[in-house]
């Protein structure tokens, strides 16, 4: 079976549930989990931030697949993980991560470099709202 159970983008709502339950195995001792969500404040924003708008390259599904399979290669890790593109409203979820492996380090390890490679990797674009209107695209590394 694939060490990737899960790799998407969505315009819908994360279910950290659906996650877990993709990386349900009986032989993993371990499950770590991520969830990256929209947060009020940002250190070069004048204003409260109220919203971000992710948009994607066409090719970033494919890329995140690539991101968790290259993370889960050489260990027992199985992988689920979603980012989110269209507005999200401060606390909503952008990135849900679960990993699950045979040991603690293997899952910590596999979960913080999927989530470390989508920051650099993947060809998903976010734009601040904020409060009075002023916008700013942020993370354009990817």
């Amino acid at each position: 079976m694939s060490a990737v159970r899960i790799a998407r983008l969505s315009d819908q709502p994360l279910d950290l549930d659906a996650h877990l339950d993709a990386v349900e195995e009986s032989s993993s001792g371990a499950v770590t989990t991520f969830v990256g969500r929209v947060r009020d404040t940002d250190p070069d924003a004048a204003d409260a931030v109220v919203a971000l708008e992710y948009s994607a390259h066409p090719d970033a599904e494919q890329t995140l697949h690539r991101i968790a399979a290259d993370a889960a290669a050489g260990t027992d890790a199985i992988v689920a993980v979603s980012h989110r593109v269209g507005r999200l409203g401060v606390g909503e979820a952008a990135v849900v991560i679960a990993v699950a492996s045979g040991h603690r380090a293997a899952a910590f390890e596999v979960c913080r470099t999927v989530i470390e490679t989508i920051k650099t990797d993947l060809p998903v674009w976010k734009r601040q709202v904020e409060a009075d209107g002023t916008t700013e695209w942020k993370g354009l590394g990817g």
